[in-house]
Order: structure tokens, then C-alpha cells, then sequence
């Protein structure tokens, strides 16, 4: 049966390598199976569960294999021996239950199996620490039947410190090559703190770095190596306001704080953008308060700005603008440029800008003086506002992209201002890191291996990069008990954790130590508050000139400032306002003539008063007469007060002389020409009607004649009085354009004309001439119509008719020149007062000298008795004698007219020479 069993299985199988170990097996002898492990079992190699015999082969192989996750200890494979026993019989086999396999290695230690091999129930691990290390916890563990150690791993500590990693971005290169002084200043602040044992005892700091060129697409690629690379970065410090803006917007999704040492765009000032912000650089407007007080302090109050188009520089502007707007102060030109200054500084010149805050970076300052030059926009009518922290022979720099020499850069630059934030402090002080500001840059000096500080980019912001790291060092420190109070670590943080972030903000948020930079503290949106300096360049280099305290408002001045002029430029052309007053010797000459009329004025009265008896003296109706001498004295008498200006009362007697011109001038021309229109109006309306009419008319009544003067001398004064209540007559000035004089003075001369005005002066000047020239001219009709009348009542009605004659026609023609005229002064008072002196006198000496001279020559003194009987002859010979008389009269006013129209044209030449 068993030989059977064997043919049919080989059969079966038709497996060469099987019917080899049959035909063995049935040959020899063989090996008796065995029992599995406990928890085990037995993997036959090649067989079956069914074709497994009693006796197994020589060399026959079984494999111990264990249940679950239990593993095999010992031999896991046998094999069988010639002899029928089977290997290692000596060792046996178990399956255990392992234990974790990470007790079996320690970080910075060593650990010892035993027994040797896998780690599994009874497995005991002792454990110890490399040099430098110390073991926390049990020094050995072993493994339970469970399967699990029966103490924690134990770890080695490291007796040093425990690095913090700050990621930096330092700019080596590009438009602010800052990193230059700033990495070796931060170098020196990491070696200082990770050797106090006061500050951070348990840590150390170690800065990685990259070069962002400041360039914000360097940057982003080296932000992403930073964040996603080993290790991990605890905070950021970026330099350049343009990477900052970049690596702070991005912080707040890693949870991580950023603290930069060299930004100052005002946009970084934004906390709802910003929220985890910092910087020891002070924001660019820091320097506005300090601009602000200097504006005020120099009384200028009209600016010019230039800018470059960046952000960082019209932020800082836009504050500007908004200071200078609550100080009181006008920005009255803004320009901006890209890259091409040229067409921006020439427009500062065409507004005649004086007082010009520059912002713009280094390179872009070299091409606007350049141009500024070409413009001549410089000297001491110019001052010029820059930014300090341009290197201090920034305009000695040989530049490709200019075309201007260094002896005119320089001539340019000259006296031009710079305001710069405190960045060394300038007090013997030692603060938080034990160094005064001397031997810090003493310090740097050497560490930079004497390179020149001037062609060291970022050499002025270098105290504020070591300052940056003191400021965190310190925060980092002032973290350690809250956060250990919370079983928190600073070796915890990582980009998920918001509560390692909050601790080092509120840390950052209270700073305030004094570092070489001055005294560290922030404000509200996370930017340093400090001192500025104001320089001034003098010959050549620059000279500290005070410091402004923006905290207190303090200004601290030197006094030495120094201008190419002896003071301050002025902030615009010095506008010197110049009244025009009238030629006094014009107004003397005048007043002499008008003096001389009014006398003559009363001789005519005086003597028309006094042969009021004679009868030809009253046949010329004398009361109108006195009337028209009475007003013509008035007129005169206006001629004083049209010469009258801000040169002889002040402005607040002007309007009394304004209205003594009118109300002088408005009665005298009623009085003078409403009495001589009177006599007219009558001798017309008497004898140009038919017959029948005539004799009824010819018994003349005075009383009607003198309540027609004085009904228009009542129009006059009802017109005057309704203008001077409705519209008073009041003061203005008139200015000219302004005017340079002679010699190089910032100065221009602006004349001024005082006027009697109102404020419809055209509609009540239209009204009064529109009123006046309807008499005017309807007193030219009348006496024309009544030239060849000839009456006893009023015998002089010629003369009256040629004296409306010369002032109708002198008063249209001086109305519309005076108001043409009214902007010189002395055209004006000429023609107005020697037209109404010419008036005057042409009425007075048409009305009363013929009237003088027969009562002389003919000795007409008698009463009117003594005439009638003297003259007792026909009426026909009277009326011969009285036409002789006219054409005599007619003669002598020809004559008079004539010597008239000749002084008129000489006064018309005088005036043109005015």
C-alpha cells in the first residue's frame, strides 16, 4: 500500500525533482516529522498537507512559521541529516510576540539587544548617550509577553544649546545693496547673544540666508526654498520694501513673524494687510513731521514735490500731502517720472517751483540733479528736500546714464537738505547688547575688512539690522517662561502653530531697549519710532544741522545752516504789492487851476449879486445865474477829493472821499447846467409856438424857473441817495501784472490802483449817464432851436446856449475816456478835472465877463430910471443898437472859443504824454 501510494503520487506529480526525493526517500532512511513551535506551525516545501508522510527525506527542508504578528526566534529552518535527525536540534525555536522597534535606536545614543536579535518578549535594551549628551530616563527596558516595553524611550539631550533657525533674505545686490553691511552687522549680533547666558541660555540662533537682489520674483522663488526646506524657520527677515511687502503678505499662512531691518515703504504700515510685521528700519514717512517743522520753521508755505513711481515713494507722499494740508502748507506742483526725469524738473521750473522735496532712490537722484542742472534749478533761490540715506558721495559717482560732469553735480547738490532717520545713536550709551554706537561701528569696520563705508551698500542701515536681531533675541527670550507655563517649548513651533506666533508678537509688540541704533520701540502698526537728522551739504559733504523728536515734537537746532543767499530762499517770488497814487505834481498843478476857477467863481457871484438891481443884469434872470455859479464852484470843488488817495487819507477815510467826489460832482453839474437848461427850456418853450401862444407866455413867471432846477437837482439827490443806501460807494483795488525791477532780485512788483466802486457800478453808472446824457443832449436841440431868439426876459440866452454847447460836448467825450482811462491814474484825474476846469471856465466866462464888461465900458451903474431916460429913443433904434451888441459879443465868444479849443488840444497832447 505504501508502495502504491508513492507510484500513484509520482505519477501524479510528473515531477522530476520529486520522483528523485521518493525514490531517495524509499532507498534510504529519512527523518521523522516534528513538532511545530508553540503558536506555529510547520511549512513543508514542496508538499501537500495530504502528501506530508511520517518519515520525510535526507536534506528535506521545514520552515517554522508563527501565528499573527508573532515572529520566530531561533532556527527557522531545519533540515534533515543522513543520520535521521534533523539541524540545530540544540536551539529551539519559539514564537514570540515583538516589541516596537524604535526603543532599539537612540538619537545621539547607543543601545545594546540582549539577547542579541530581534526585539521580542524577555528582549532586554540598555541604553546610553554619546559625548556631550545626557540620558533622560530609564537606561534599560524590556520587552513584556504583551509584546510592549515596560518603561518610555529615553532620549539623550544635548548638554549645548537648542538652535532656533531664522530665515533671511539680504539684498547683495540689485537697486539696494544693503546686505552688504547689514548680514556682517546681524553676523555680529547672532555671535553676542548665542554667548550671553543671560539671553536665550538653552538655544542658539542661527541665521540662513539667501540674496533676494531686491527683487521681489528672486525673492518668491527664495521664499518657497525657505518654507520648504529643512528646517524650520521660526522668523523672517526680509530687507528692501519691496521684498518685505512680498515675504510679510505671505507670512501669515506659515504663521510666521517677520522683522525686517531695512524697509520703509509706509504701505508696510497696514496691520490689517500686515499682521505680523516688525521693523527696526522706521517707515519712509517718519521723515514728513521732520519736512513739516522745517517748512515752518523757514515760513514757507507753498511746496513743489518730484517723485519716482513706486509705492514706497507715493505712500509716503500721500502722508506728506495730508501734513503739510493740516499745517497749512500748499503743494502747488506734484510731479512724477518712471525713468526719465527730463520733462518733470522742466515743468518745476515753468511753475516757478522753489522749495522741492525730491523722492527717488539713488540712481534715479543722479539723473534728476543732471537735469536739474541743465534747468539752472538750483542756487539761492532753490532749496531741495532729498532722502539721507543715499550714500554720502552719491553725486560723485561716475554714472553711464548721465551726461553732466562731477564739478556740475556738485554745483548742483549745493545747499540742498537731507532728512534721515537716527540709525546710529548718537549718545555715549551702552544698551542691551553692552556696546556704544562707536564701538559697534568700530566693530563693523573690522568685520568688513576696511572696505570703504561709502561704497558699502547698506552701511547706515547696518545698526538697524543688529538691532533687529537683538530685538528678537530679547522677544524670543521673554517667550520662554509664558510658553512654558503652557508646556510649550520654542523648539515646538512649526507653520501650524498659531500659539508659539501670538507669544513672539505680543514679545515683539512691548520692545523697548537701547541698541546702537537708539532706543528700540514700536508703535501700533509694528514700526520703529526714532530720532531724524536733518543735514545740510556745505562745500561738498554734509553737516549736521539738528535732530527732530517726532515723539515729543523737539526740535534740536545747531544753528548752523548755511544758504547761498543770506537767508532762507523764499518759498515763491517775493510779490511786493506797489500802490499807484497820483502824480502830486499833476494834482498840484490842478488843484492850482481849480482854486483859481472856484475864485473866479465867486467873483461872478459876488458881482452878480451886487448889480442884481441893474436892469440888463436882470433881465439875465441873475438867480439862475448865481445858480450856475454856485454849481460850477461845486464842480471845482470836486476836483479835490479826485485827487485824493491812499497816499493822503487811509483806507478807512477813502469811502467819505469817494462819496464827497459824487455828491460834490453830481449837485454841482445839476446846479450849474439844470439852471443854464432852464433858461433854455424856456426861451424854447416861449418862443418857438405859434403867435397866439407867445403873447401868453411872454409874462415870465421866476418861480416856475426855479422849481424846474429844482426839480432836477431832487431827481440828482433822490438818484444819489437810492444808490448810496442800495449800493454803497466802497473801496477796491486794482492789480496789475506783476512787474520785475531792475537788478537780480527774487522779487516781483506787483501794482496796485485803489477805485471808488460798488458793487453795480456799471448799472448805476449807466443809469446816472444815461439820465445826465438825455439832458445833454436835449440841451444841444433846445439851444440850436433857439439861437436866432431874441427876448428882454432872459437876454443872455446865447451865451447860455454856447456854454451847453462846450459842456455837452465836453462831457461826452470825457465820460467814456475817463472809464477807458481808469487804470492810469494820472490819465484819468487829467482828463476828468480838466474837463470839468475847462467847463467851468468856458461857463463862467461866457455868462458873467460880457456881462462885466458892458456894465465897465458902457458905465451901465444907473437905476432903471436913469436908463429909460438916458436911453429914450425908438424901439427901433434900441433893437439896432442890441443887434451891433450881439455881433460884438459874437466876435469876443469866437475868440474866447477859439483860445478854448487851443488850450483843450494842449491838454489832450499833456494827457497822451501821461
Amino acid at each position: 500500500s505504501w508502495l502504491s501510494t508513492l507510484l500513484s503520487n509520482m505519477f501524479r506529480k510528473k515531477s522530476a525533482l520529486i520522483i528523485f526525493d521518493y525514490l531517495h526517500i524509499f532507498f534510504s532512511s529519512g527523518c521523522a516529522i516534528i513538532r511545530p513551535p508553540r503558536d506555529g506551525g510547520i511549512r513543508y516545501r514542496g508538499l501537500t498537507q495530504e502528501q506530508v508522510v511520517q518519515v520525510l527525506p535526507v536534506d528535506y527542508e521545514i520552515e517554522y512559521i508563527c501565528r499573527g504578528n508573532r515572529v520566530i526566534v531561533g532556527p527557522k529552518v531545519r533540515k534533515c541529516l543522513p543520520d535521521g535527525t534533523w539541524t540545530d536540534l540544540n536551539q529551539r525555536s519559539k514564537c514570540l510576540l515583538p516589541c516596537a522597534r524604535v526603543w532599539t535606536s537612540l538619537e545621539n545614543g547607543r543601545v545594546t539587544v540582549h539577547p542579541p536579535g530581534p526585539a521580542v518578549e524577555g528582549t532586554i535594551l540598555h541604553y546610553s548617550c554619546l559625548e556631550g549628551f545626557i540620558l533622560v530616563g530609564r537606561n534599560s527596558t524590556q520587552c513584556t509577553k504583551l509584546g510592549k516595553w515596560d518603561s518610555p524611550k529615553p532620549v539623550c539631550h544635548c548638554e549645548c544649546k537648542k538652535k532656533l533657525y531664522i530665515g533671511a533674505l539680504f539684498p547683495m545686490s540689485g537697486g539696494w545693496p544693503g546686505g552688504q553691511a547689514c548680514l556682517p552687522a546681524a553676523q555680529m549680533a547672532l555671535d553676542l547673544v548665542n554667548k550671553r547666558t543671560d539671553i536665550l541660555p538653552d538655544y542658539e540662533l542661527e541665521l540662513i540666508y539667501y540674496d533676494s537682489m531686491c527683487d521681489p520674483g528672486e525673492a518668491t522663488k527664495l521664499l518657497y526654498d525657505l518654507l520648504y526646506t529643512e528646517p524650520i524657520k521660526i522668523v523672517l527677515m526680509p530687507g528692501c520694501s519691496s521684498v518685505s511687502t512680498l515675504v510679510a503678505e505671505a507670512a501669515r499662512m506659515w504663521n510666521l513673524i517677520v522683522l525686517s531691518y531695512g524697509s520703509s515703504s509706509p504701505a508696510l504700515s497696514n496691520r490689517q494687510r500686515f499682521p505680523t510685521f516688525f521693523r527696526t528700519h522706521p517707515s519712509a514717512t517718519l521723515h514728513n513731521p521732520t519736512r513739516v517743522q522745517l517748512f515752518q520753521k523757514w515760513k514757507w508755505t507753498k511746496i513743489a514735490t518730484i517723485q519716482q513711481t513706486t509705492e514706497v515713494f507715493t505712500s509716503t507722499l500721500d502722508d506728506l500731502e495730508q501734513r503739510v494740508k493740516e499745517a497749512g502748507i500748499e503743494i502747488s506742483v506734484r510731479q512724477s517720472f518712471l525713468t526719465d526725469p527730463a520733462v518733470a524738473v522742466k515743468n518745476l521750473k515753468r511753475q516757478d517751483a522753489r522749495i522741492i522735496v525730491g523722492l527717488f532712490y539713488e540712481t534715479e537722484a543722479r539723473k534728476v540733479f543732471c537735469e536739474v542742472y541743465k534747468e539752472k534749478l538750483y542756487g539761492k533761490k532753490y532749496v531741495w528736500f532729498l532722502i539721507g540715506w543715499y550714500a554720502d558721495n552719491w553725486f560723485k559717482i561716475k554714472d553711464p546714464s548721465i551726461n553732466c560732469t562731477v564739478e556740475q553735480m556738485t554745483e548742483a547738490v549745493e545747499g540742498h537738505v537731507t532728512t534721515e532717520i537716527v540709525m546710529l545713536n548718537p549718545e555715549t550709551v551702552r544698551g542691551a547688547s553692552n556696546l556704544t554706537s562707536q564701538e559697534f561701528l568700530a566693530q563693523l569696520m573690522s568685520k568688513l575688512g576696511g572696505k570703504n563705508p561709502e561704497e558699502t551698500g547698506g552701511f547706515q542701515e547696518a545698526p538697524l539690522a543688529y538691532d533687529a536681531v537683538w530685538a528678537l533675541a530679547l522677544a524670543l527670550n521673554k517667550t520662554v517662561g509664558p510658553l512654558k507655563a503652557k508646556g510649550r517649548r520654542l523648539e515646538d513651533f512649526n507653520y501650524n502653530n498659531k500659539d508659539i506666533t501670538a507669544e513672539i508678537y505680543r514679545a515683539l509688540n512691548t520692545s523697548s531697549f537701547e541698541g546702537v541704533s537708539g532706543h528700540v520701540v514700536f508703535d501700533a502698526q509694528g514700526s520703529r519710532m526714532a530720532w531724524t537728522l536733518i543735514e545740510q551739504l556745505q562745500g561738498g559733504s554734509y553737516k549736521k544741522i539738528g535732530y527732530f523728536d517726532m515723539t515729543k515734537g523737539n526740535l534740536s537746532w545747531y544753528g548752523n545752516d548755511r544758504w547761498i543767499g543770506s537767508d532762507p530762499p523764499a518759498d515763491q517770488t517775493v510779490v511786493i504789492q506797489k500802490f499807484r497814487y497820483l502824480s502830486q505834481k499833476l494834482f498840484v498843478s490842478v488843484s492850482v487851476f481849480a482854486g483859481l476857477g472856484i475864485l473866479m467863481g465867486i467873483v461872478c457871484l459876488t458881482f452878480n449879486i451886487y448889480n442884481s438891481n441893474v436892469r440888463y443884469i436882470q433881465n439875465s434872470q441873475p438867480y439862475l445865474n448865481n445858480m450856475t455859479a454856485v454849481g460850477c464852484m461845486m464842480a471845482l470843488a470836486a476836483v479835490f477829493p479826485l485827487g485824493i488817495d491812499g497816499l493822503h487819507v487811509r483806507n478807512s477815510q477813502f469811502p467819505v472821499v469817494c462819496q464827497f467826489r459824487l455828491w460834490l460832482l453830481g449837485l454841482g453839474f445839476s446846479l450849474a447846467y439844470g439852471s443854464m437848461f432852464t433858461k433854455i427850456w424856456w426861451v424854447h418853450t416861449v418862443f418857438t409856438k405859434k403867435d397866439e401862444k407867445k403873447d401868453k407866455r411872454k409874462h415870465l413867471e421866476p418861480w416856475k424857473l426855479y422849481a424846474t432846477v429844482g426839480v432836477l437837482l431832487v431827481i440828482d439827490i433822490l438818484s444819489l441817495m437810492i444808490w448810496q443806501i442800495v449800493d454803497p460807494l466802497h473801496i477796491t483795488v486794482e492789480k496789475f501784472t506783476k512787474e520785475a525791477p531792475k537788478g537780480d532780485v527774487d522779487q516781483l512788483i506787483e501794482p496796485l490802483l485803489q477805485h471808488c466802486s460798488s458793487e453795480k457800478m456799471n448799472t448805476w453808472l449807466g443809469v446816472v449817464y444815461g439820465y445826465k446824457g438825455l439832458l445833454l443832449l436835449l440841451g444841444i436841440f433846445l439851444a440850436y432851436e433857439t439861437k436866432s431868439v431874441s427876448t428882454e426876459k432872459i437876454n443872455d440866452h446865447r451865451a447860455v446856449g454856447m456854454a451847453i454847447y462846450n459842456v455837452s460836448v465836453l462831457c461826452m467825450i470825457t465820460a467814456p475816456v475817463t472809464m477807458i482811462l481808469s487804470s492810469k491814474q494820472d490819465a484819468s484825474f487829467a482828463f476828468a478835472s480838466l474837463a470839468i476846469i475847462f467847463s467851468v471856465y468856458i461857463t463862467l466866462v461866457v455868462l458873467f465877463v460880457p456881462k462885466m464888461r458892458r456894465l465897465i465900458t458902457r458905465g451901465e451903474w444907473q437905476s432903471d430910471q436913469q436908463e429909460t431916460m438916458k436911453t429914450g429913443s425908438s424901439t427901433n433904434n434900441n433893437d439896432e443898437e442890441k443887434s451891433r451888441q450881439l455881433e460884438r459879443e459874437n466876435k469876443e465868444l469866437q475868440k474866447i472859443i477859439q483860445e478854448v479849443l487851443c488850450h483843450l488840444h494842449f491838454v489832450q497832447h499833456t494827457v497822451e504824454d501821461v
